[in-house]
């Protein structure tokens, strides 16, 4: 997988005219310290698709698995305090890894993206009372446990809420594997 980050690297020169580091250097000119204030002022002033504004967003940030100097230390900083949950997350990740040899893991600041050859899941621990299972499913109605989600900004379009490890049940995989399938 890493190879669809370095192909989006490649391509950023040719969509929007400058390389990587020209963007890094444009965007830490404004000044910008939060995620999404990148974002929008990629989008709004120079036309950058999401995808595209997102991962100069992580580079510029350093907020991503490839630019971290530990993988291990993005998974530590978003479970600090949360440790709880980390049950969770390592219950899905394993189960998500049964689906298929092309899952990516790719751990971010505050939230781990599942990604197959486009993200189709975020695995979140959202607050310390509440986990946060992203899914991609577009055009899927919300229906059982799966609600949409109106906060990711498009990263995903539904999710799941949990509290407590016994609040995993097979519907969860069941939506999981359907993303993973919708994600071909």
């Amino acid at each position: 997988m890493e190879d669809a980050a370095q192909t989006m690297i490649s391509n950023l020169e040719k969509n929007y005219g400058k390389t990587l580091e020209q963007w890094i250097q444009i965007v830490r000119k404004e000044g910008f310290a939060k995620h999404g204030e990148i974002m929008k002022f990629l989008k709004d002033n120079h036309g950058f698709t999401h995808g595209f504004a997102n991962l100069v967003a992580h580079k510029t940030l350093k907020s991503d698995a490839g630019s971290a100097p530990d993988v291990n230390d993005l998974i530590e900083k978003q479970y600090k305090g949360k440790e709880h949950f980390l049950p969770i997350y390592e219950k899905l990740k394993a189960i998500i890894s049964e689906f298929g040899n092309d899952i990516e893991f790719a751990p971010k600041n505050a939230y781990i993206s599942v990604k197959r050859r486009k993200q189709f899941a975020m695995l979140i621990p959202a607050t310390k009372t509440r986990y946060e299972i992203g899914i991609n499913l577009k055009g899927q109605e919300p229906e059982g446990i799966l609600e949409i989600d109106t906060k990711t900004n498009g990263m995903c379009n539904h999710k799941i809420n949990i509290a407590e490890t016994k609040d995993f049940n097979p519907e969860i995989v069941d939506w999981l594997k359907k993303a993973y399938d919708a994600a071909h």
